[in-house]
Parts: C-alpha cells; sequence; structure tokens
C-alpha cells in the first residue's frame, strides 16, 4: 500500500501523450494543441474603421465634402484631398489619404457637407494594420485548450488546419451481479448501477466522448475477455468494481492474466483504498473500487490527471486552493481523507454522508477537503487544502 504522493508520481511517469493529428479548426473545439501556431496575416489586415461616421484627414478643419462612400468589403484607393471625407461603416478599408474617424453621432451632414461639432483627437477611430496580432507573430501556444474563441480567433487569420494531441477512446467496464441498468424493474437484492453513466459524464466534461460501456457478471473467465477485448481496441480502461479481495472479485486477476503490468494496488487512503492503476504498452488500466463515491473520487484525483496528460494538457491535476475548515475535524485512521465538501470564497464545510456508497452529497458537492495521513487533528478556522472540482 502506497501513499497518495507516491501514486501520483507513478502515474505521470506512465501516461504516454496520444499521438498528433491535424485536424480542421472548426472540429477543434476542446482539443489541445500539440504546436504553436503563428500568424500567416496582419490582422486586421488593412487599416479598419472601429464605427460608422467619416474618414477624415485631421488637420484643424470641421468641414468637408462627402466624396465617397466605404462599406465593409469595399477597397478604395482614389486620392482623398484634405477638404474631402468619406462616409464609412465598421470594418470599413480606411483609405490611405485619410487618418481619423469621427462617429456620425458627432456630425451634422447638410447637401453633402459634413460638420464635425465634436472633434476627435487624430487617428481615433481607425484600428491599425496588425493591430491585433502581426503576421508571423505567436497566435496560440503548445499545450493550448482550443475553446469556442480560439477557433473564432484562428478563423479570423485564414487557419483552416492545426495538429493537436488526439483524444484517448476510453472502455468503461462494470462488474457485478447484482447491478441492475436504470429504467428497469429492480428486483430484491439489487441495486441500480450507476458509476458507468456517471464516469461517461465525468469523461464528457473534460472532452472525451469516444467512450464504450461493458458490463460483465462476476466471472473470472468472462472479465478476462472483455478485458482482453479492451486492451485490444481502446487506449484507456476503466473498471468499475471488482477489485477488493472478495471471494467474487476478478478484475486484478483477470488484469494480470492479460499480461497488464501493475504499477500500484492500493493507496493508504479514505475513500478508495483498493484502487489499482497499470499498463500495458501505451494502454493504461485503472481498476476503480466499485462504491460510487469511491469511484468518483478516485476518479477526479488519479484517472483525471492521466487522461489530461494524454490528451496534452499542461495542467493536469485538480487546482489547489486553502480555505478556512468550518469545524474541528479528527482524522484517526491514518490514512488520507478525501472529504466531500463546499467551498466558497473564504470557507468550507465537511459535508454529511461522507460513506463511499454516498452520492447524496457528492452531488452537491464543488470539492474535496484533503485531510493527510499524518495529520490527526484539525482545528476549526485552520486552513486546509481544498481541490475544487471546477
Amino acid at each position: 500500500m502506497i501513499q497518495v504522493a507516491d501514486a501520483l508520481k507513478i502515474i505521470a511517469e506512465n501516461s504516454c501523450k496520444m499521438p498528433i493529428s491535424k485536424i480542421k479548426v472548426s472540429k477543434s473545439l476542446g482539443f489541445v494543441l500539440a504546436e504553436a501556431v503563428y500568424s500567416p496575416i496582419n490582422m486586421p489586415p488593412f487599416r479598419q474603421s472601429a464605427m460608422d461616421g467619416y474618414a477624415f484627414t485631421h488637420s484643424g478643419l470641421n468641414q468637408f465634402e462627402v466624396v465617397k462612400m466605404a462599406q465593409a468589403g469595399d477597397f478604395l484607393d482614389e486620392k482623398i484631398e484634405e477638404n474631402q471625407a468619406v462616409r464609412i461603416f465598421t470594418g470599413a478599408f480606411v483609405p490611405d489619404d485619410v487618418d481619423t474617424v469621427v462617429m456620425q453621432e458627432h456630425t451634422r451632414i447638410t447637401d453633402n457637407l459634413l460638420q464635425i461639432d465634436k472633434m476627435p483627437v487624430a487617428y481615433a477611430n481607425v484600428r491599425a494594420k496588425g493591430e491585433q496580432i502581426k503576421k508571423g507573430e505567436l497566435v496560440l501556444d503548445v499545450h493550448t485548450v482550443i475553446t469556442a474563441a480560439a477557433i473564432g480567433y484562428l478563423s479570423s487569420l485564414g487557419i483552416t488546419k492545426i495538429k493537436v494531441y488526439e483524444k484517448p477512446k476510453v472502455a468503461i467496464l462494470v462488474t457485478g451481479n447484482e447491478l441492475v441498468s436504470a429504467g428497469k424493474k429492480l428486483p430484491k437484492g439489487k441495486i441500480y448501477e450507476s458509476n458507468s453513466v456517471m464516469l461517461e459524464a465525468a469523461l464528457k466534461a473534460i472532452g472525451i466522448k469516444k467512450t464504450t460501456v461493458f458490463k460483465v457478471k462476476d466471472s473470472l473467465k468472462k472479465t478476462k475477455i472483455v478485458i482482453e477485448s479492451c486492451l485490444e481496441n481502446y487506449d484507456v480502461l476503466l473498471v468499475s468494481g471488482g477489485i477488493s479481495v472478495g471471494d467474487y472479485d476478478y478484475v486484478r486477476e483477470a488484469l494480470l492474466k492479460n499480461g497488464v503490468t501493475e504499477l500500484f494496488y492500493k493507496i493508504n487512503q479514505k475513500p478508495g483504498k483498493p484502487l489499482f492503476f497499470g499498463r500495458k504498452e501505451n494502454k493504461i488500466v485503472f481498476a476503480l473500487p466499485g462504491n460510487p463515491a469511491s469511484s468518483l473520487t478516485c476518479f477526479y484525483v488519479y484517472a483525471l490527471p492521466a487522461l489530461k496528460k494524454m490528451m496534452g494538457f499542461e495542467a493536469i491535476h485538480l487546482q489547489e486552493i486553502k480555505r478556512k475548515i468550518n469545524t474541528d475535524f479528527n482524522n484517526t485512521s491514518g490514512k488520507t481523507l478525501f472529504l466531500k465538501a463546499l467551498c466558497d470564497e473564504e470557507k468550507v464545510t465537511v459535508l454529511e454522508s461522507q460513506s463511499s456508497a454516498m452520492l447524496n452529497t457528492f452531488s452537491i458537492a464543488n470539492g474535496l477537503i484533503v485531510i493527510p495521513h499524518d495529520i490527526a487533528h484539525v482545528k476549526a478556522n485552520e486552513k486546509v487544502v481544498v481541490l475544487p472540482f471546477n
């Protein structure tokens, strides 16, 4: 049995980045850049009007003859004299002979004669060529997560394809004779299976949509067959249940029989002590406890960093913040505790129902309090480490 810090180190050392692919920018939401992107053009590519108004040369005059009109998309290369102005609209090309745009609300127009009532400063309301970014400058650095805004930014520069880390294909294997799918009649002695849908949702939250759920009864032979197939066809295998030491817990044995190298089994923590992490070539396996709260805790603390590293993220672990705990808390277990909690800007509250089988308070929690294994007592208002979920 190892400590939490040792387990995290082993996972980081054995999680490999996914291959790199070139994909369409329009399809890149949630992917992580595998190389830096540089601008192929200036943006804007020409001097551009920042608003609707009139373009003129700032020279001390306040009356001008309006001689031309420039809409967005027009290009005027005709000579504009010092006493002349151009009716112009937002985003339009600003002719070379003028340098300032006055907003239309500060003007009057009579018989094509422009009167400026409130004179702007020179060069006002004109976006300089390359004001946002110049040709050859860095657009987005490697390891940047592609957002909707990033897609818009790249597209505005004419970029259509980028290199990203592929997202892993994940198999979720749920074990247990006692499990029944939600929506079906619940026989006596059975419980509804929730871990697969919970884990699928957690994966979707980080952009992994290629998931498949497999279910198997408590049988070594059947478990071994399903695991063999998962290891052949998926990058990551998440197993839920069957990893403890009961007479019908066959997952660990089935993994080892399939050539998975055990990197650790059991962590000095609560909940989630019977956690297995292994690797076969570049495929990684997490065998999570079957109790729902334990399973989700282990996913957030251990599986999530591995998956994010594979996807190319730089920051892979849940963020650590410190908050004042609102009550005394004793840790007599000698284990690292992960406690379901609600935190705000100042304090954090330990929620009820900390049992590894209970999701009722997990469903309203926004983080986990971490009480290290060597801390026996925490006093009210003492700062503790909190791992927020978002």
